[in-house]
């Protein structure tokens, strides 16, 4: 008999599963995010102390994160938007709560990341949009947020800063991973291929 874990770890595993390898990866992606959302109010109280009121608004992008896998399976070009789509929006929401100095805008950086890597040559279009969105979303409004929801001393907001750096540079660094990956695969399935071909 499987354990409760086991059964939830399956039932993940169920549905982020697609047959397009680019469109599994965001499901992988959007649902790692989502997984670690709820961990965030716990990073920032250990951080900053008690007033941690900002990090619950930052559940409101949980549920387009959970829903990427859906969406994927109605629409997989709709789906893979609506990664980088959900982070862009996320990063925004922080940066307005927490102001630009926690340096949570750094997280644009894996949005366009997603953006570029997840769309096909043919797709480029559409990568390059949410590209521009994520870059664009820095240019227009780094300076245009106001006062934000709390404000930390410098200690804390370097502390909260450090943070973001570090969390942005992994899911980075998971992207990279993914794609290589994938990469490798692919690279696999065309000397396979050619061996058929030449045997």
């Amino acid at each position: 008999m499987m354990s409760p874990l086991g059964t939830l770890v399956t039932a993940i595993r169920g549905y982020i599963r697609h047959p397009d390898p680019r469109v599994a990866a965001a499901n992988a992606v959007a649902v790692l995010v989502a997984s670690n959302q709820p961990f965030y109010p716990l990073y920032l109280f250990w951080l900053v102390g008690s007033d941690i009121t900002p990090a619950w608004f930052t559940f409101l992008s949980t549920p387009f994160f959970l829903a990427v896998p859906a969406v994927s399976r109605w629409n997989g070009t709709a789906g893979r938007a609506l990664l980088p789509l959900a982070g862009i929006g996320n990063t925004v929401l922080s940066a307005w709560l927490f102001g630009t100095a926690s340096a949570v805008e750094i997280f644009l950086i894996p949005c366009g990341l997603l953006a570029l890597l997840l769309f096909r040559p043919q797709e480029r279009l559409a990568g390059f949009l949410l590209t521009a969105l994520a870059f664009g979303a820095y240019l227009l409004l780094h300076d245009a947020y106001g006062p934000p929801m709390a404000t930390y001393g410098a200690n804390e907001y370097a502390a909260l800063a450090r943070l973001n750096v570090m969390s942005a540079s992994a899911l980075t660094a998971f992207v990279a991973v993914l794609f290589s990956n994938l990469l490798a695969d692919a690279e696999h399935s065309a000397e396979t291929s050619r061996g058929k071909k030449t045997g």
